[in-house]
């Protein structure tokens, strides 16, 4: 069992994706998303961690992509902590701005430095949606 239990977004748009930069606890980017409260369902907690990251956006469709588990993205290195999360594939309805504990938002592309990713993306997500052709990245990634 992981140490955090977590729903994440995968919002496309063109051939890059939307990532987060939170103002504590990691420097690194992440997905849109977040814990699952007691009693929440997957996409409750969706709906409600990108009302909250994102501001006045609401989903569109939401389909569930694949479930990933990896070393979370913490920067203390004392701090070993696992991740798991419930990945899907959303729309938006509305424009995405920085809110609540987000303090960036960072188009993705697959050109871009991908040392400022979480373990998770880099180990489990980007190489499977890659290889399911689901991210339309033009080159195979590390």
């Amino acid at each position: 069992m992981a140490d955090f239990e977590k729903v994440g977004a995968l919002i496309l748009c063109g051939d890059c994706l939307l990532l987060c930069r939170k103002g504590r606890d990691t420097s690194q980017l992440i997905l849109p998303g977040g814990r699952i409260e007691p009693g929440e369902s997957e996409l409750d907690c969706l709906a409600r961690e990108l009302r909250e990251e994102l501001g006045a956006v609401s989903v569109q469709s939401a389909a569930h992509l694949g479930t990933y588990q990896d070393r979370a993205a913490l920067d203390d290195p004392a701090a070993a902590k696992t991740v798991r999360i419930a990945l899907y594939h959303t729309e938006l309805c509305g424009e995405p701005a920085p809110s609540s504990e987000i303090v960036e938002l960072v188009w993705f592309g697959p050109d871009a430095d991908r040392s400022r990713l979480s373990p998770i993306l880099i180990n489990r997500i980007l190489p499977d949606l890659y290889a399911r052709g689901i991210l339309p990245w033009g080159a195979a990634l590390p």
